[in-house]
């Protein structure tokens, strides 16, 4: 049998996967499962998701080569434009993909979580094309550092409700959906943003993303005469817009995988979200993973500068990436992060979401070959984050 990094027909990367939900949510969960794949892949489905990336998110997005980064750390960098889709970020694949998936199983009624908030503005923004109910689920923290983005969720019609238990981020935004979802379990569709919770969802999520490294590979071919690069880089919370960069790749030894995490403060600062450093085996929102936790099972409240990879686990691809050492992890802190974001700025004229800034910040802590051709995956743009920005430079 060839080896194989894509999901397995129960449901599981390697150990890591699976569906740990409660008895209530499993209906919702099974239903899906037995569809996603047949639905998917229906002609007229596929005629519907392509032709609104085409039309409406303005796909292909471009492959970008970035002479001035690349002359300064001496190596080929190209940059995959995710921020100049509509709603400015990768979010938005995922989401026309399963509001068409909801249409298809009679569903009228959309809930998501969101930590950044681009998840939850690229769902206000699906739903309010196809005229549907939105809750949205946000952190009472997020909301706050994260105003633009709420404030164009609820433009778009979409109610935000604030979490405002623990840590009052991501993880929680996330309980609070899945408590949602238990109590309307007939006629709402949880739009999951990343590739985390129970099967089939981060399969799911993933085959959506994959646009990225599918038109990766016929950029690069027009480019450089071939359809792999050297190695592909992308920032890593879930990891939704890792799983798309790398999707075309996983098997193919060829192409390095390179996954950035946030360090937050420093990785042993107490305030950090670097999983694969700090995790072990364990279960959240559904499924067996890589997990930041007590010494008794409790969760580790994770800490970055940037809200979107502020989660205490990792996709469960991204836990057998890692635990299969198929793919190279690397953890950054706030500090590096930032001002990688501030130098692409200059070099390139590209503001970075934050999140992005991480992958970008990896060209001053590991060293390229000259002739390497490297595809960094950029995520978001950092409309977002120009309070962040300003107040961090002093701008």
């Amino acid at each position: 049998m060839k080896k194989t990094y894509h999901v397995n027909e129960k449901g599981y990367y390697g150990t890591f996967g699976g569906a740990y939900i409660p008895e209530m949510l499993y209906p919702n969960v099974e239903e899906l499962r037995q569809q996603y794949l047949d639905i998917m892949y229906e002609e007229s489905f596929q005629k519907e998701f392509k032709q609104l990336l085409k039309d409406y998110v303005g796909r292909p997005s471009p492959l970008f080569y970035a002479e001035r980064l690349s002359a300064k750390y001496n190596t080929k960098i190209y940059l995959k434009r995710e921020d100049l889709n509509h709603t400015g970020a990768h979010k938005v694949n995922n989401t026309i993909g399963q509001i068409l998936m909801a249409k298809r199983l009679g569903k009228t009624r959309i809930i998501a979580e969101t930590g950044a908030g681009q998840h939850g503005v690229a769902t206000a923004t699906v739903c309010a094309l196809m005229g549907m109910e939105c809750i949205v689920y946000m952190g009472e923290i997020d909301i706050s550092r994260q105003a633009p983005n709420v404030a164009r969720m609820k433009m778009l019609g979409a109610e935000v409700r604030a979490a405002k238990s623990g840590s009052r981020t991501l993880k929680d935004a996330t309980n609070e959906a899945i408590r949602d979802w238990i109590s309307n379990p007939v006629n709402t569709h949880y739009i999951i943003g990343s590739v985390v919770g129970p099967h089939p969802y981060p399969d799911m999520v993933a085959r959506f993303q994959a646009v990225i490294s599918e038109e990766i590979e016929w950029q690069l071919q027009e480019k450089e005469g071939r359809s792999y690069p050297d190695h592909v880089i992308a920032c890593v919370g879930g990891g939704s817009n890792a799983a798309g960069a790398f999707y075309q790749y996983l098997d193919d030894e060829r192409v390095n995988l390179i996954a950035v995490e946030a360090a937050g403060k420093g990785i042993h600062s107490g305030e950090s979200a670097a999983t694969s450093v700090l995790g072990e085996d364990g279960i959240i929102h559904g499924s067996r993973t890589l997990l930041m936790q007590t010494k008794d099972g409790q969760i580790t409240e994770p800490y970055s500068i940037s809200a979107g990879l502020d989660y205490p686990g990792v996709g469960p691809m991204h836990a057998h990436l890692y635990d299969s050492k198929r793919a190279e992890f690397i953890s950054i802190t706030d500090d590096e992060a930032m001002t990688a974001g501030l130098e692409l700025s200059q070099l390139e004229g590209i503001i970075p979401a934050i999140e992005t800034s991480h992958a970008l910040a990896i060209f001053d802590t590991r060293k390229f070959k000259e002739d390497e051709i490297i595809v960094l995956n950029l995520s978001g743009r950092g409309d977002k984050d120009l309070n962040t920005y300003i107040d961090y430079f002093k701008l």
